[in-house]
């Protein structure tokens, strides 16, 4: 961990388990994705639903960032994180027809991914110009609940069906003012993006007013010692030739816009938990933590492999352990993991915990949720305090029985 600040003391001072974030990552990760292209007019745009503490919100608004986001309550967070409603582009899937008035009513970029949907907006919203989800039917992504771009997905609408939302676009006098796609998550091939772009340029074709293309995100990070990634800077370099060509077919210039959220924030989160007990059974040494699926659920949901250290002891002889957590569940973080030698109160150290980790994490077993600490120009700072049992009473009513 970066920021020069003992993680050991920050687990003294506020308790474990502990959520720690890393502005001075975040901001190399952004920095990486905006230098890597050569086309001069690309946004990107903050997918706020990996990390929503209104503080890192308001970093990347800081930094320049736009924000992706998935509910109108994404929206009210980045607006209070002081983003203009032109810089929010609002992405939902299945939401309500009341969303998409208040965010009309809000003026943020509409996204829409469903043929009912634009329906209703011609009756409803005409004069307000929006933005439309392609589904391109490219399967991508490192896991199956990641892969969103594919024929069977919930998400956008069939390239399939663009001759019915024309339709529906000339017949009510739609604004479309932006075409978008969003393929997975953990895209390793340059050539996906690469793809998907030429399938958008053909829509765009269609639709003679758009002021951007966005080509969504789902670029991966390393999670394992020597793991590859997706190499940002050759994408950067063949799309933004390629979008240059296509915009001088197009007439004019367009914003070229990309909504990357674990790529921002995932190497810069780490989740510390405290050693409860070392288990020895038939065949197995488990090292149970005071943490679980509830406080981290990636590797259970998605199979995600987190790196595991021993941030107390990490020069003493390592040992192979099972590392598992403190719910009454199956919560196995990690199996046959090469870690050096754990006894009861060791801290242990998750790495790319910053994306989807507090943001999933829940109340289940009625166990609060961990406190968020930011590392910023070299002090720690609280950002979010532990949960207390008075926390998880208070939305509760009593009534007498």
């Amino acid at each position: 961990m970066t920021g020069g600040i003992d993680p050991l003391q920050l687990c003294q001072e506020y308790g474990t388990p502990l959520y720690v974030y890393d502005a001075a990552i975040m901001e190399r990760q952004y920095k990486a994705i905006t230098g890597a292209f050569t086309y001069p007019n690309v946004r990107i745009h903050y997918a706020c639903k990996a990390l929503t503490n209104i503080n890192v919100m308001r970093l990347f608004h800081k930094w320049g960032a736009g924000l992706d986001c998935v509910s109108i309550q994404e929206v009210h967070l980045g607006l209070q994180a002081g983003f203009k409603p032109e810089d929010i582009l609002y992405t939902p899937n299945f939401a309500g027809m009341e969303e998409f008035d208040e965010a009309a009513r809000l003026g943020v970029k509409i996204n829409i991914d469903a043929i009912p949907m634009l329906e209703n907006w011609g009756l409803q919203h005409r004069d307000v110009p929006l933005c439309i989800r392609i589904n391109p039917h490219l399967m991508a992504g490192g896991h199956e609940n990641i892969s969103v771009g594919h024929i069977d997905s919930k998400f956008g609408i069939s390239i399939h069906q663009l001759p019915h939302v024309l339709r529906i676009v000339e017949s009510q006098g739609l604004r479309i003012e932006g075409l978008h796609m969003h393929t997975g998550s953990d895209i390793l091939d340059v050539d996906v993006f690469l793809m998907g772009a030429e399938i958008l340029f053909e829509a765009a074709r269609k639709f003679p007013d758009l002021k951007y293309i966005d080509m969504g995100s789902g670029f991966k990070v390393p999670y394992k010692p020597d793991d590859i990634e997706t190499d940002v800077v050759e994408l950067g370099q063949k799309l933004s030739k390629r979008f240059a060509e296509f915009c001088s077919e197009y007439g004019r210039d367009l914003t070229l816009m990309f909504e990357p959220g674990k790529f921002l924030v995932s190497a810069a989160g780490y989740l510390f938990a405290r050693c409860t007990l070392v288990k020895q059974t038939t065949s197995t040494v488990f090292v149970g933590l005071d943490t679980g699926l509830n406080h981290l659920i990636r590797p259970m949901f998605y199979g995600s492999y987190h790196k595991i250290i021993n941030v107390t002891e990490p020069t003493f002889k390592p040992r192979i352990y099972t590392v598992v957590g403190n719910i009454c569940e199956t919560d196995t973080f990690g199996s046959d993991r090469r870690i050096a030698e754990v006894v009861e109160g060791d801290v242990l150290c998750f790495y790319n915990a910053g994306a989807y980790g507090w943001m999933m994490s829940s109340n289940y077993n009625s166990r609060p949720r961990p406190a968020e600490v930011l590392l910023y120009d070299g002090t720690a700072h609280l950002i979010r305090r532990r949960e207390t049992l008075e926390d998880l009473l208070h939305t509760q009513i009593s009534i007498d029985l």
